[in-house]
């Protein structure tokens, strides 16, 4: 709830904006994608071949003191969302989360990874924990080991052999983290693809005996960040609404049961899984999109997105260029340019990340939302 508490003032400038009659403010959700290494050969994504094709690109990541200015010119943000490549690659990672809590004062921190560094991922973790627990105890962290599938079927997905019983050690070393960390939350997630698509509720019964409280999922998309805009992973609109009935029953079921803030991501959830379903049969924005407005992505070299979908195609500019003042990227020309192509809906995506902010810029969605949390429905 404080998160739509905090958005609630916000709310007109961004309907203005996404109407084309203003600026928005600082957008309340930012992902940064922190490096493209990757150590995965996931058939979903195609981030992990870019170094291996471009390998000069590594050197242009950004550096913690380019990072350090972006922040200090943004001003505070509510959802910090760290994304890939690996983000455990990041030798400087938790610094970078250092500087995240100075200068962008996130409600909530997010972090997937593929669990394959186990022992690193559990001690970058830990000391991520350590700093919050000292200085910020009021940020939510939430870690989301990514399984694809159960045993073998995971590692052909995810392409390394052994992933599987790495990101089952990873659990155990995580979750008993949350005992004494009520501000650590263990999530899994699994990309819903083509190759996955029929297993889901086999794959959601395993997860469920692992006793971990959040389980997400978001659909296999082409994204031009994944470098896979060519690539056949999406499954078919009626396999998805197959697999994802069984999250909507599941959530319905457990939701009352679950904690304050846990409930309040799976009632969002359960709107999203529709949202998502019906933009995949109907071809084109269901709600609008604020891509752009509420959101915003940060590349590794300093490109600023309105979304990872888009990604380059239509980006807002690079922050190298702005002398790494991003609210003057932000208001730039470039930028309105891109938010009025996504306003004249000449795109549409099931993007999860994005959907949430939608959602809440949705007044019958948001309702139905509440109505989730509240236990009304």
């Amino acid at each position: 709830m404080d998160y739509i508490r905090e958005l609630l003032p916000k709310m007109l400038r961004y309907y203005l904006a996404g109407k084309g009659f203003n600026i928005p403010g600082r957008p309340i959700n930012l992902t940064f994608s922190v490096t493209n290494q990757c150590q995965s050969r996931c058939r979903t994504c195609g981030i992990w071949k870019l170094y291996q094709t471009r390998p000069e690109k590594k050197s242009e990541e950004l550096g913690l003191d380019e990072i350090e200015k972006i922040f200090r010119s943004m001003g505070h943000i509510t959802v910090f969302n760290i994304s890939g490549g690996e983000p455990f690659l990041r030798p400087d990672l938790v610094d970078i989360i250092r500087l995240a809590c100075k200068y962008l004062s996130p409600g909530i921190i997010h972090i997937p990874t593929n669990g394959l560094a186990v022992k690193r991922i559990t001690a970058g973790v830990g000391e991520i924990l350590a700093f919050l627990s000292k200085h910020h105890p009021g940020i939510q962290l939430t870690v989301k080991p990514s399984l694809d599938h159960i045993g073998k079927k995971h590692d052909k997905i995810r392409g390394v052999p052994g992933n599987f019983d790495k990101v089952m050690t990873l659990i155990n070393a995580l979750k008993p983290l949350e005992a004494d960390h009520p501000n650590f939350h263990l999530e899994l997630g699994t990309v819903i693809s083509r190759w996955n698509v029929s297993d889901i509720a086999e794959i959601a019964r395993f997860v469920t005996g692992l006793g971990v409280n959040s389980y997400r999922n978001e659909i296999a998309e082409q994204r031009a960040e994944m470098f896979n805009q060519k690539d056949p992973i999406t499954p078919q609109p009626a396999d998805y609404a197959l697999a994802v009935n069984h999250f909507i029953r599941e959530v319905r079921c457990n939701i009352k049961n679950t904690l304050r803030f846990q409930r309040i991501t799976q009632a969002f959830r359960l709107i999203y899984y529709q949202l998502a379903h019906a933009i995949m049969n109907q071809n084109r924005q269901v709600i609008p999109c604020y891509a752009g407005i509420s959101n915003a992505h940060l590349t590794p070299y300093g490109d600023v997105w309105a979304c990872c979908t888009l990604g380059d195609t239509q980006t807002m500019g690079n922050l190298r260029n702005f002398d790494y003042d991003f609210n003057a990227l932000w208001t730039g020309e470039t930028a309105c340019t891109v938010r009025k192509f996504i306003r004249q809906r000449n795109c549409y995506c099931p993007l999860a990340n994005q959907a949430y902010s939608n959602i809440l810029m949705h007044g019958p969605s948001l309702i139905r939302v509440l109505r989730h949390i509240l236990g009304s429905s």
